[in-house]
């Protein structure tokens, strides 16, 4: 039976912390955004919201812009990006997001080609992107199998409540290279997942 399981499951479930989330069920699985852009967008919009909150806000911005169109976030005058539920400096990120695309400062066809640190600091130069917002981008609009965020409150939780005297750094390095399926599974424990 433990052949047929993904390399991920198998490979955390040494971890003796991990096993008993392992047994609640499968890992998440991990695919690619079908539109990388809108997936940065989506996941700038979860920052410091609920996941309601945030898809709400989401699904308005993508009805308004058709389904995040680049040129129409761009073009679009600030005061409607803010009726729709984004926060000033969300609204300026969001445009900086677009521009960029725009003008060819970003690929994001091209993003998949780069190393994970590569990523990171292609899209940290932009306004309102920190590591946490590139990470998340790295899990879900990519779907990096090896990150994990430091930076995410939920996840720092899980480390605290399930490795309350360890080495939260080594821990961590010792899932690699599954760190991103780790995540996932310890913000399972939470019912949480970022809005992205």
């Amino acid at each position: 039976m433990t052949r047929s399981l993904p390399a991920a499951h198998t490979y955390l479930a040494h971890d003796p912390a991990l096993l008993p989330l392992l047994s609640a069920g499968p890992l998440p699985d991990l695919a690619p955004a079908p539109d990388p852009f809108a997936s940065l967008i989506r996941s700038v919009n979860g920052q410091q919201l609920s996941v309601k909150a945030a898809a709400a806000i989401a699904g308005r911005v993508a009805a308004a812009s058709g389904d995040f169109d680049p040129a129409w976030l761009s073009a679009a005058a600030p005061d409607t990006l803010r009726a729709l539920g984004l926060s000033w400096a969300k609204v300026r990120t969001v445009q900086a997001i677009a521009a960029a695309q725009q003008g060819g400062r970003i690929d994001f066809a091209h993003l998949d080609t780069l190393a994970d640190e590569d990523v990171i600091a292609a899209l940290t130069v932009l306004p309102g992107i920190g590591r946490w917002t590139a990470e998340m981008f790295l899990i879900f609009g990519l779907a990096r199998p090896d990150v994990f965020s430091f930076g995410d409150l939920a996840l720092r939780k899980a480390l605290e409540r399930f490795y309350p005297e360890a080495d939260q750094a080594a821990t961590v390095l010792a899932w690699s290279p599954h760190r991103s399926y780790a995540a996932r599974l310890l913000w399972r424990t939470f019912h949480v997942t970022p809005s992205v």
